[in-house]
């Protein structure tokens, strides 16, 4: 199958974005019956623009792209790029077995996304063979370029992953597994201007980490509701301010992180509880996920509040 010739202008546009701020990845807006809220997406995005993250990456995880039917992703992915025009990079999100990959990055394409983020795929476990064989397949049915996202099921060991890095089109990866042995081989082993960045949960934890594998570069949910706190992070850990990094994590960072982990799929519905109440037009989560509970709730709320103080930013 001939591939349409990729635009080489959008990997230099990602890296430059990662270095010029955090990854932005929305929240997807719903009514309260669950129904998805255009407005109040347009309303966030626009919003999170204006904050100037490094580049837009709607309906991946913290977006709820599993929960997403294809009118509604069509929706969502159109909406990112109208609000970003052109600005910064939109980086769709993808995925399930690459057959329903195709689909979704089909309409990506059609809206005129510039990159495509291939999400683990559903379900079964996999052989390093079939997950090369995945990339391949969604590669060769899309110009659109692919970053791929090793997490959960997902693990490249290095002689997959140099398969993975010469497939015409990959462009980058997304790691969420926060082994720094194993991403170490693969920055080692991948050809130059490959794209690396950080995806695991709440990213700032481990961002120093990170930075010492040569992978500086990192998604933040936080951003997505309180980019104050997420550009100070950003911007002390850039200027080497230890003092203002540890200060962040110490008293915000790993304290989300214990109430994040306190129930599971808590990753994504505290960032929307927290950005509902900064007034932020996102909506309740769909099930299979929850919200938080009232008494969780109320912690998350006095930790926000004392995490905005510390950059000097107001609930």
């Amino acid at each position: 199958m001939t591939r349409v010739t990729l635009d080489p202008d959008t990997a230099r546009r990602l890296r430059d974005g990662m270095a010029r701020g955090v990854l932005s990845f929305p929240l997807t807006s719903f009514h309260d019956d669950g129904t998805l809220d255009p407005d109040g997406f347009r309303a966030h995005v626009a919003a999170q623009i204006a904050t100037g993250p490094g580049a837009l990456f709607p309906a991946c995880g913290t977006g709820e792209f599993f929960s997403l039917d294809e009118d509604e992703y069509r929706q969502v992915v159109t909406i990112a790029v109208e609000e970003a025009g052109g600005r910064l990079p939109v980086v769709a999100g993808t995925g399930y077995g690459w057959a329903q990959a195709v689909r979704f990055a089909r309409i990506a394409e059609e809206a005129g996304a510039d990159a495509l983020l291939v999400l683990p795929h559903y379900l079964v476990a996999a052989p390093q063979d079939g997950l090369v064989a995945q990339l391949e397949q969604i590669a060769a049915r899309t110009r659109l370029p692919l970053i791929a996202y090793q997490r959960g099921q997902v693990a490249f060991g290095v002689d997959a992953f140099r398969r993975v890095a010469e497939i015409p089109g990959v462009i980058g990866l997304k790691d969420g597994h926060s082994d720094l042995d194993r991403l170490q081989r693969l920055t080692l082993a991948a050809p130059e201007g490959f794209l690396f960045f950080n995806g695991a949960s709440t990213a700032e934890i481990q961002a120093r980490a990170y930075a010492t594998v040569g992978v500086p570069a990192y998604s933040s949910a936080v951003h997505a509701f309180a980019p104050e706190i997420a550009n100070a992070f950003f911007t002390a850990l850039r200027d080497g301010d230890d003092g203002a990094v540890e200060k962040l994590l110490r008293d915000f960072y790993v304290p989300l992180v214990e109430l994040r982990d306190r129930v599971p799929g808590y990753a994504v519905s505290l960032v929307k509880a927290a950005a509902r109440l900064r007034g932020r037009p996102v909506g309740p989560v769909r099930a299979p996920l929850t919200d938080p509970s009232t008494a969780d709730l109320a912690d998350l709320e006095r930790l926000l509040a004392s995490g905005l103080d510390l950059v000097g930013a107001d609930l």
